[in-house]
């Protein structure tokens, strides 16, 4: 059940100097604290926590709709008007984000930039202080974004990715699944499913080991990343043939590639060269053992 504006709030805790507007629904079970604001056509389901200060819609076209179990830290700002100059006065804009998502404090996650799109965020995501999900990304579930972490417009995250602190994405790029990007990077062009980035510009450095044995990758699909990273990005010599040929080798051995990881990471690399896209990271032949 929700409730809109003034009328009956089941099991819903709204603390002094909030705002509610006419147009807002909430859901059972929410926690408004001091000096939080849910604002224009905005739905808030149901057991959310809002803190101190967090702004919530705006008075725009369009709507926000926010699912179940998401914690909305102090003074975050989460569907309000976008930062794209492209965006026209009036147009409608949305922002939809799923359940159990932990939103901290100084956040920005803004709507989209045009009533064709929609910025998404999954379910179970950590989306640490201070980072910024710009209009019209894409981001899927179960992904921790450290502090400081910045997304441009278009981007798309897939699951299961994590960001160390200060991280840089540029629009457009596309971040694969169980990928890591390290501490500082600036992020020009897309990251492959199960890799690992950093630098300035971000480089790749090898699988994400770390993060696969946590998500419960066996030895034996680890064993086959491994062995078809080594033969995509880490050539026995400078002269041994060009990055395309060796893609195109690995397409051919049909034993790797029924790992369904494998082939997984293949289409990843693919898919990022496609007509529009910015290709991928450039790689270095080190930190693979």
């Amino acid at each position: 059940a929700f409730a809109s504006g003034m009328s009956e709030l089941l099991g819903v805790s709204i603390g002094p100097f909030c705002t509610v507007g006419a147009s807002a629904r909430i859901g059972d079970s929410c926690r408004l604290h001091t000096g939080s604001h849910v604002t224009g056509h905005t739905e808030l389901g149901e057991g959310c926590v809002v803190h101190t200060g967090a702004i919530l819609g705006a008075d725009l076209p369009g709507r926000t709709i926010i699912g179940e179990n998401n914690v909305i830290g102090n003074y975050a700002v989460v569907g309000v008007k976008c930062q794209d100059l492209k965006y026209k006065p009036g147009d409608e804009c949305f922002l939809r984000i799923g359940n159990n998502n932990e939103i901290r404090e100084y956040c920005s996650i803004h709507r989209s930039s045009k009533s064709c799109d929609c910025t998404v965020i999954g379910d179970n995501n950590l989306i640490m202080g201070s980072c910024h999900v710009a209009h019209d990304c894409k981001i899927g579930s179960n992904n921790i974004f450290a502090n400081n972490t910045l997304f441009g417009g278009h981007v798309i995250v897939e699951d299961c990715t994590h960001t160390a602190g200060a991280v840089v994405v540029h629009q457009f790029c596309h971040i694969g699944s169980f990928s890591f990007l390290g501490g500082g990077s600036v992020v020009a062009q897309d990251v492959p499913r199960y890799t690992m980035v950093a630098g300035d510009r971000a480089e790749l450095r090898g699988l994400n080991l770390e993060g696969l044995r946590r998500n419960g990758f066996s030895d034996q699909e680890v064993r086959s990343l491994r062995k078809a990273y080594r033969k995509v990005f880490m050539p026995a010599s400078s002269s041994q043939s060009n990055f395309e040929d060796r893609l195109a080798e690995l397409e051919r051995e049909i034993e790797l590639l029924e790992s369904p990881s494998v082939s997984y990471m293949v289409e990843s690399i693919r898919t990022s060269f496609d007509q529009g896209r910015r290709g991928i990271c450039k790689f270095r032949s080190w930190n693979i053992s």
